[in-house]
Parts: structure tokens; C-alpha cells; sequence
């Protein structure tokens, strides 16, 4: 069995470690300095906590004296972003900041931090507070309204009239933020809450009259960037970006291969001339599909898509090309056992010494069954896997087993002890199966059909029956 690579999660440390700026030795004058007052605030360690991405990292750190007042003092400057000062009680507060706003004061309550924050000298966090003190008159009202909503009769005079009101306070914030934009449209905190917002539902309707909710779903999706300014990678520094990506990836996508493959791939060459934009994106997209991290069926496709596509040499400009080199020959192992695609042949020796070929099967379906005779899932799923073979072996459907990450006397005595009766087969020096059939946490079973094509993966022994029903009814 492969040892599991980890080299993008390296990558995302290095993303990480890149937003810190270093401080400069002989810096003698105060590049930041942030006073607070929070009545009520306990005495003991406060931490400045940043964001990139959708990492948090320690930015800095103070200490609060029993009557409430801290304050940081840097000699670097803290990078324009978003920021949130972690309480000794777990409570904290958010600020976001410019380069040039690092001299600031804020006053509030630890009671209520929000409602009576008070700021002086930090355009951008005393227009964020607000807008946070503008939300929170309507979120009570608007809670209730979802509520009426989600429990009236769409027909009802009382559903009538929440949605007419809740209407009515959307526009209110809606003119409240665009009245923020016209009075400081060059602020960070314009591009901020501009890139955060989502568009409009635009109804369409199909020639009946019923919603269309495809054509619905796709103007949505469509729009979904339009606020975002790429060139801006302050907003990378923010909860924003990495928000809106896991919304749209994960929620906004059908969690298929070929669907993902078919909305990822245009976004990531969308950012491609943004350059951290297009690390982000392509790192993050990759990593929620790398094999063992995703629970989408053949999720792996995607992932060897975008490396292939993006992490090479020339686009690649993050990482070394020995890092890149083995990263795509990752990716390649995998290639040859996505699904959709042929089944490679293999060719092996059973416990008696007898050469077994894959393709040599006769029945309309095959399991590929791989195991490590050491591993407690196989042990496990062992018996079921026999009995279901036994069940199904005169219906249509064959095994293939083949041990791997073991020794010749541990797998015959496991076969033994299991009292295999499918096909088992052992290479010792891996080549039969080498960038044919990918394993990384065994057991691992694939299901192939009548033409040998791919057609499940990653299953679990109480999946088989299901798939074998699905398959064998298409054959009919």
C-alpha cells in the first residue's frame, strides 16, 4: 500500500506562512499601534487572530489589565485584512483594517462588543461595525419572518404578509449598504461587502409556467463572482473569498466528477492571471478532492484534472518542479482507475503458484478486491465479502481479489483463514498493479461491467449488492 503524500497540504502551510510579513530588525519607530477599552473585559492574554484563505493564523498577541485596556504595539505593520481579537473569556471582535489605518482606538462593552463599539482613526472598521449595528435591529424581525415562512400556508394572508415585510427590510439593508458604497466607494470595506454579496434569484419559467429551475440555478452560478475584484488580494485576507468557494464548489455544484470537473475548471482559468487567486483557488478546489479527504465517488477525478491542467511548471510558480514532478506522477497512479474508463488487465499468480489474469473472467461483472491481510477494515469486511460472492457468483458477478502491502506466507495464511474461494492473487513486487488499479487505504473494491468499463469505486462490502442490481438490470 502507497504511502499517503501530503505535498498539498505543504503548499498550504507555505500559502500560510507567505501572509505573515516579516518584521525588520532595525525598525526602531511604532508601525501599529491599537488601543482598547472593553468595560467588563476579564484580565489575561488577548490574541490577534488573521485569516487567509480559509486559514487562521496568530498575528500577534497582548495583554488586558483588569480594567479592560490593551494595546498592541507593532513594529511591522499589520497586513490589510480582516482580523479578530480572541477575549481570554473565548468571546472576541473583528476588525478590518488598510495599510495606512494602523493608529486607531476602539471603546466598547464586553457585555455587548457589536452594539457598542465605538472606533476613531479606522475608517473600514468603524464602517464594518456599522453595518454589523444596522443588521442587528433587523435579524430578530427577520428570524420571525423565516419562521412564518417556513411554517404558513404558501397561500395564507399571514404568509402573504411576512414575506411582503421581510421584502421590505431587505431593501432597507440593500439601500443601507449602497448608500456605504456611494459615500466611500475607494474604501476597503466597499470592496469587502461587495464581494461578500450574492446575486439576485432571477425567476425563469419553463412554457407551462413552472419554474425552471436549471436554467435558475446556472444565471445564478453565472453571477456568483461578478462583485469580486480579483486584483484585490486583500480580500484573500479575509473570511470572503474562501466563504464564497466552498459555497459554490460544495453547494452550488452537483457533487459528481464530470459536473465539478465542468465548473471548477473554468473558474480556476477565470483567476489563472490573478496570481494568488489562482494558488488559492486551484490549491483548495485540489485538496477537497485528493483521495482519502473526499466522499464523492471517484472524487479523485477531479483532483488529477487540476493537477494535470494547473500544477505544472509553467503555472505552478508556488513550487519547486521536483515537488510538481511528484505530484503529477501521484496524479498519474490514479489516472488509469478513474471511472468511465476501461479497467487495466492484470495478469498474477494465485496461492498455487498459477498465473490468474483479470480479463480472463467470463461473468458480466467483476469485483476488483484489494486487501491487506494486516488491515483491520479487511479482516472485517473478510467474511462479508465471501458470503455476497458466494450469493452471486452463479447471478452474474465475479472477484478478483488482490493482496497488497503484505508478504507471500501472510496473505495465503489470511485467504486460508478467511476461506477465500474467488480468485486471490499476490505480486510481490507490486508491478501486476502499479498505476492500474490505485489504492491508498485498503480495502478498496472497484466494480467493473460487461466491457470491463469502471463503473463504482471506493465501495464498501454493503454497497455491492446494490450496484450489482443496478448493473445487471441494465444488461436485461
Amino acid at each position: 500500500m502507497r504511502e499517503k503524500l501530503f505535498f498539498l497540504s505543504l503548499l498550504f502551510v507555505m500559502t500560510l506562512m507567505g501572509s505573515l510579513e516579516a518584521r525588520p530588525m532595525n525598525a526602531v519607530k511604532d508601525s501599529c499601534v491599537i488601543e482598547v477599552y472593553a468595560q467588563g473585559l476579564p484580565a489575561g492574554k488577548i490574541k490577534l487572530v488573521g485569516v487567509y484563505g480559509d486559514q487562521n493564523f496568530l498575528a500577534d498577541s497582548t495583554v488586558v489589565d483588569a480594567s479592560g485596556h490593551f494595546t498592541l504595539r507593532r513594529k511591522s505593520p499589520l497586513a490589510s485584512g480582516f482580523y479578530y481579537f480572541l477575549m481570554p473569556n473565548g468571546k472576541n471582535f473583528a476588525v478590518l483594517l488598510d495599510d495606512h489605518e494602523q493608529f486607531f482606538t476602539l471603546r466598547t462593552d464586553a457585555k455587548d462588543f457589536v452594539g457598542t463599539m465605538k472606533v476613531e482613526g479606522c475608517l473600514n472598521t468603524e464602517l464594518l461595525y456599522r453595518n454589523f449595528q444596522f443588521q442587528a435591529v433587523q435579524d430578530a424581525e427577520l428570524n420571525l419572518l423565516a419562521n412564518t415562512l417556513k411554517s404558513a400556508p404558501l397561500a395564507s394572508v399571514e404568509y402573504r404578509q411576512a414575506k411582503e415585510r421581510q421584502e421590505v427590510l431587505v431593501a432597507e439593508r440593500k439601500k443601507h449598504l449602497e448608500e456605504l458604497y456611494k459615500t466611500y466607494p475607494n474604501s476597503f470595506f466597499t470592496k469587502f461587502k461587495i464581494a461578500g454579496q450574492n446575486p439576485d434569484i432571477i425567476e425563469y419559467r419553463k412554457a407551462n409556467g413552472d419554474i425552471d429551475t436549471v436554467r435558475q440555478v446556472a444565471s445564478y452560478r453565472g453571477r456568483f463572482w461578478d462583485g469580486v475584484d480579483f486584483s484585490d488580494e486583500r480580500l484573500l485576507r479575509t473570511p470572503v473569498i474562501s466563504n464564497k468557494l466552498r459555497r459554490y464548489v460544495k453547494e452550488m455544484i452537483p457533487q459528481h466528477p464530470d459536473s465539478l470537473i465542468a465548473v471548477v475548471d473554468p473558474l480556476i482559468r477565470k483567476v489563472l492571471p490573478y496570481k494568488p487567486y489562482f494558488k488559492y483557488f486551484s490549491n483548495w478546489i485540489a485538496l477537497q478532492y485528493e483521495n482519502t479527504k473526499t466522499t464523492v465517488m471517484d472524487g479523485e477525478a477531479v483532483y488529477v484534472h487540476i493537477i494535470n491542467q494547473f500544477f505544472t511548471p509553467e503555472l505552478a510558480f508556488w513550487d519547486k518542479p521536483e515537488n510538481l514532478e511528484k505530484l503529477r506522477k501521484h496524479a498519474w497512479e490514479m489516472e488509469a482507475s478513474l471511472m468511465g474508463r476501461k479497467g487495466p488487465d492484470v495478469v498474477a499468480k494465485n496461492q498455487f503458484g498459477q498465473d490468474k489474469r483479470l480479463y480472463d473472467i467470463q461473468s458480466p461483472l467483476i469485483v476488483v478486491f484489494m486487501f491487506s491481510p494486516t488491515c483491520e477494515h479487511c479482516q472485517k469486511e473478510a467474511a462479508e465479502v465471501e458470503r455476497i460472492y458466494r450469493k452471486w457468483k452463479d447471478k452474474g458477478v465475479d472477484f478478483y481479489g488482490i493482496a497488497v502491502n503484505t508478504t507471500d506466507s501472510e496473505w495465503k495464511n489470511f485467504i486460508k483463514e478467511q476461506n477465500f474461494t474467488f480468485t486471490n492473487v499476490f505480486d510481490p513486487t507490486n508491478r501486476a498493479i502499479y498505476a492500474k488499479y490505485y489504492v491508498d487505504i485498503t480495502p478498496e473494491m472497484y466494480l467493473l461491467n460487461k466491457d470491463r468499463i469502471i463503473v463504482a469505486k471506493n465501495l464498501h462490502a454493503n454497497q455491492l449488492e446494490q450496484m450489482f442490481e443496478r448493473e445487471l438490470k441494465k444488461l436485461k
